[in-house]
C-alpha cells in the first residue's frame, strides 16, 4: 500500500503511516506532478492547501481514502469521491480545544484592551488609565451555535463566573444546561449578552447573521468575538457600529475574505484584536489530526471503519439500486421533519411497515437523520456521521418493523418528536422511484417530496382555498399541484400546494393572515 502526503503534516501522523504503507511526503506538491502521479497511490493524505477536486480523484484510480488532516473538506470534491467509492476521513475534533482557547484569549484581550496596551508600551508609553478594562466575571457571555467548540467555550466561561446564555435551533435544551448554559432566543441572547461569541456553522440561514438588524438589538457597549466563520457578520455593519461606539470593540480570528482587503475597515479600528484564523494553529491541535486521521486512513487501507468518515463507503450496487429510493424518500421526509419542528427535534423513530427483506433498515433511518440536519451545517451530513450528529445534539434515534400495512406495501413512517409537540409522517415508493408522502400527522395528502410547498391548516370550509389561490395568482405563483386532507367534513384540514416559483414575502404574509387559515408555513426540498 502506497499514501501521498502532498501537504506540511506532522511527523507523528507520518509515523503512523509508515508503520503500514509506504509513504511518499511531497509538501507543497505542484498540481501538475500531483495529477501525474496520484495515480500509483491508494491514499491521500493533505490539509488545506492541495486541492483534491474531480480531476485529481478521477487520475487517481487506485485510491480508496482521502484523509483531511483538520475539519473543513472543502477542498475536496466529497460528492466525486463518493460516486467513485473513495471514503473521505477528518478530524473534526482536532482543533475542538485550540479554538475554544483562543476564544477565551480573545474575549480576555478584548475585555482588558491586552493588544492595545502592548503597542503603547512598545512605543515607550506610561498610560495605565487609558486602558482600564472590564472583568468577565459576572457578565453574560452569549454563545450563538453550541457544538463541540461552544461546548467548551461555555464551559470555560463558567469558570470565569460568567452567565452563558446559548442560542443553537439545533441543540436539545437538555443538552445546553449539561454545560450550563441557558437556552434563549436569538433575540433575547442579543439584546442581554455583554459578549457574544460566533461558533455557528456557515449555512445560507447563518451568513450575515450579525448584521445591521441583528446589531441593532444588542446591548450598547457590548463586544463580539468571531473565531468560526467570517461571514457569519456583515464586515460593514459591524464596522459602522463600532464607530458609532454602540460596540465596543470586535475579536476576530476570521474574516469574510481572506487574508481580508487592506480597505477592510476592520482592520483600521484601534478598539480591536485581530489574528489571522489561527484557531486550529496550535503544535498540540495539528499533532492531534495528523494522528487522528492517519490512523483513520491506515484503518481504511485494512477493511475497517474509520472513526470519523464524511461520505458513505460503498454498498454493493445490487443492493443500492433497490434500497436508494428509501434512501432518497427518508432524507425528504427528514427534511419536512426539520421544517414542521416547533422546536429543536429530541427523538425519532421510524416505522417499517411491510416486507423489507435483507435491506439495510439502519440505513433508511440514518437517511431520515441526514434529511433532519441537512441545511444546519456547514460539513457534509450523510449515512455515516448523522449519528455522531444526533449523538452531539441529544437526537435519539429508534427504528422498529412490523409486517402490516394498511394502504401500501412497505411504507415508512417517521415520527419527530420535540419538547413541545410531535409530528407524523408515512411515506412509500411507488415502482422505482415514484417517492410519496401519503399521510402527514393521519391526514390523507399523497404527495411527491419535491419542490416548493405551501402547507396551511385551517377549519373545512368553503372559500380558503380559493382565497389562497387568488393571492398567488396575483404575484404570479403558478400552482403545480394541490393536495387537501381533512379529519371529517367541516373539520380540520390541511392543504399542500406545490409551487413552481418561490412565494413572494408580501403574499405569503397575506396567506397567514388570512381568516380561517391556523397556520402556514413554506417547505423546500
Amino acid at each position: 500500500m502506497r499514501v501521498l502526503v502532498s501537504d506540511a503534516i506532522a511527523e507523528e501522523g507520518l509515523a503512523v503511516l509508515r508503520q503500514a504503507a509506504e509513504v511518499d511526503y511531497h509538501p507543497n506538491l505542484p498540481r501538475e506532478t500531483l495529477l501525474q502521479i496520484i495515480g500509483a497511490y491508494d491514499a491521500l493524505m493533505v490539509r488545506s492547501q492541495t486541492r483534491v477536486d474531480a480531476p485529481v480523484i478521477e487520475a487517481g484510480v487506485r485510491l480508496k481514502v482521502i484523509g483531511r488532516a483538520g475539519v473543513g473538506v472543502d477542498n475536496i470534491d466529497v460528492e466525486t469521491a463518493t460516486r467513485r467509492g473513495i471514503v473521505v476521513v477528518n478530524s473534526p475534533e482536532g482543533n475542538t480545544i485550540a479554538a475554544a482557547e483562543l476564544t477565551m484569549a480573545h474575549l480576555l484581550a478584548l475585555a482588558r484592551h491586552i493588544p492595545q496596551a502592548d503597542r503603547s508600551l512598545r512605543a515607550g508609553e506610561w498610560q495605565r488609565t487609558r486602558f482600564v478594562g472590564v472583568e468577565l466575571s459576572r457578565k453574560t457571555l452569549g454563545i450563538i451555535g453550541l457544538g463541540k467548540i461552544g461546548r467548551e467555550v461555555a464551559r470555560r466561561a463558567r469558570a470565569f463566573g460568567m452567565r452563558v446564555l446559548a442560542y443553537d435551533p439545533y441543540v436539545a435544551e437538555s443538552q445546553m444546561r449539561q454545560v450550563g448554559a441557558e437556552p434563549v432566543t436569538l433575540e433575547t441572547l442579543l439584546r442581554e449578552s455583554d459578549f457574544i461569541s460566533l461558533h455557528a456553522p456557515l449555512t445560507p440561514e447563518t451568513r450575515n447573521l450579525l448584521n445591521r438588524d441583528t446589531l441593532a438589538l444588542t446591548k450598547p457597549g457590548v463586544r463580539i468575538v468571531n473565531c468560526a466563520r467570517g461571514e457569519l457578520i456583515d464586515a460593514d455593519a459591524l464596522a459602522e457600529f463600532i464607530e458609532s461606539g454602540h460596540v465596543a470593540g470586535a475579536a476576530l480570528d476570521v474574516f469574510p475574505v481572506e487574508p481580508p482587503p487592506a480597505d477592510l475597515k476592520l482592520l483600521h479600528q484601534p478598539q480591536n484584536v485581530l489574528t489571522p484564523h489561527l484557531g486550529a494553529s496550535t503544535v498540540e491541535a495539528q499533532v492531534k489530526v495528523a494522528i487522528d486521521v492517519a490512523e483513520q486512513i491506515v484503518a481504511v487501507l485494512q477493511g475497517k471503519a474509520p472513526r470519523s468518515p464524511v461520505n458513505l463507503p460503498p454498498i454493493p450496487a445490487e443492493l443500492m439500486a433497490r434500497v436508494e429510493p428509501y434512501l432518497q424518500l427518508a432524507e425528504r421526509m427528514g427534511i419536512l421533519h426539520s421544517q414542521l419542528a416547533d422546536a429543536p427535534v429530541e427523538r425519532v423513530h421510524a416505522i417499517f411497515a411491510g416486507e423489507w427483506g435483507d435491506l439495510p433498515l439502519d440505513l433508511i433511518a440514518r437517511a431520515a437523520l441526514a434529511g433532519l440536519f441537512r441545511g444546519t451545517t456547514d460539513t457534509p451530513v450523510n449515512l455515516v456521521n448523522a449519528p455522531l450528529i444526533a449523538q452531539q445534539r441529544g437526537v435519539h434515534l429508534e427504528w422498529s418493523v412490523r409486517p402490516e400495512t394498511e394502504l401500501y406495501p412497505d411504507t415508512l413512517t417517521l415520527i419527530a418528536y420535540t419538547s413541545r409537540s410531535s409530528h407524523k409522517l408515512t411515506g412509500t415508493v411507488f415502482g422505482r422511484s415514484d417517492l410519496r408522502i401519503t399521510h402527514l400527522d393521519d391526514l390523507f395528502v399523497d404527495i411527491r417530496p419535491e419542490g416548493i410547498w405551501l402547507m396551511t391548516e385551517h377549519q373545512d370550509r368553503p372559500g380558503i382555498i380559493g382565497r389562497v389561490g387568488t393571492v398567488l395568482g396575483n404575484y404570479q405563483v403558478n400552482i403545480a399541484g394541490m393536495h387537501v386532507g381533512r379529519e371529517s367534513v367541516g373539520g380540520r384540514a390541511i392543504m399542500i400546494l406545490q409551487v413552481d416559483n418561490p412565494i413572494p414575502p408580501e403574499a405569503f404574509r397575506q396567506i397567514q393572515q388570512m381568516e380561517g387559515v391556523g397556520n402556514a408555513r413554506i417547505v423546500t426540498f
